[in-house]
């Protein structure tokens, strides 16, 4: 169903020797040196070749979520417009990681129910919020594929407009609850395991919130067949759009770094539809999210960071992008140990 081309492993002997020949020892460089050779992996043609990050995007996918207004979160979905708004404002923290560290930032509005009409905002809206999913399907089959092309067009917009790197996180009231019901789908692990107190809610509320995805799974058992299914049965519109656009990317050829719990929900969604995809995937970090770390073990993800983020936003993401541009630049320009490495010089596009 879904085309996705793997990645070249033709020059992994090449790719190594470069790396382990450099003046340093062995390893040293721990997981820089294996961004590196993913990175190599996915953008090389021949093993001369210089890596390069060119004109990387931050896209920040939002949408409200029906089971929002089961107290299964601190705040209600017009938390959702207010951050949407302080993005557009640039107040926000993933507004001041994103400049910091040379990301484009892209706010993509997939179904929210306070709709913001301000044009910094992408309207790719599926709905005004998903339906509970304690109660009914979160939304149709049919929902889920327009979600994955628009999704497409999105990431196609961006990569001929010559990014070569994607980043994805997320904002939506509710939607740890979703993920985590998508979770225990897909993994089949206890749901007390795959949920946590998301927004900070108290002991009492977090009890409810389990029950709450235990309802969820019971109603929709018999059709939690595949992972359309189970999107269409607990997902959200954000939680669809990412797993489009990493499909997309990977379809293109494109590395994305995903960010934390809600985002890497929407990757093993992605996995499970086209394994391919596991190989353009970059985990920025293991979050504070409960069951966050079991989900990177299912995915075999070693994240770069682990700063107990759970703000979202893609925050992590965007604090990962200074490690990738030095996974980058120590592969172009580091000396090697025989002379000076032919690739020496500053022409990796990372700056």
């Amino acid at each position: 169903m879904y085309s996705v081309t793997p990645v070249n492993h033709s020059f992994d002997e090449a790719i190594k020797s470069r790396i382990h020949h450099k003046t340093k020892l062995r390893g040293s460089l721990g997981k820089l040196e294996e961004v590196a050779l993913k990175l190599a992996r996915i953008q090389f043609k021949s093993p001369e070749d210089k890596l390069a990050i060119k004109k990387p995007v931050m896209l920040v996918f939002a949408a409200d979520h029906g089971v929002a207004d089961f107290g299964v979160s601190v705040g209600d979905s017009e938390l959702t417009a207010e951050m949407i708004e302080n993005f557009v404002k640039g107040g926000a923290a993933i507004n001041v990681f994103c400049r910091q560290n040379g990301l484009d930032l892209e706010v993509i509005d997939c179904g929210t129910r306070h709709q913001l009409d301000l044009p910094q905002v992408v309207n790719q809206r599926l709905g005004d919020a998903t339906k509970p999913i304690h109660q009914e399907e979160a939304m149709s089959i049919e929902t889920v594929f327009e979600g994955f092309k628009m999704a497409k067009e999105l990431v196609k917009r961006h990569i001929y407009d010559g990014s070569n790197m994607l980043a994805v996180g997320e904002i939506g009231i509710g939607n740890t609850t979703s993920a985590s019901a998508v979770m225990a789908a897909l993994t089949g692990i206890p749901v007390a395991e795959c949920t946590g107190r998301g927004s900070g809610i108290d002991e009492d509320a977090l009890k409810h919130k389990r029950m709450i995805v235990e309802r969820a799974l019971q109603l929709h058992y018999s059709n939690l067949t595949d992972p359309v299914r189970v999107l269409a049965c607990l997902g959200g519109f954000e939680i669809v759009q990412m797993t489009g656009a990493m499909l997309a990317a990977a379809e293109f050829g494109v590395p994305v770094v995903v960010d934390g719990f809600t985002s890497s929900v929407a990757a093993l969604a992605a996995v499970k539809l086209a394994p391919g995809v596991r190989e353009y995937l970059i985990f920025a970090h293991q979050s504070a999210v409960y069951g966050h770390k079991q989900l990177l073990a299912r995915l075999d993800a070693h994240p770069m960071l682990h700063l107990n983020l759970r703000l979202g936003e893609g925050s992590g993401a965007a604090l990962a992008m200074p490690l990738l541009h030095s996974a980058v630049n120590f592969y172009n320009e580091m000396a090697a140990v025989d002379g000076v490495d032919a690739a020496q010089g500053n022409d990796s596009g990372a700056n």
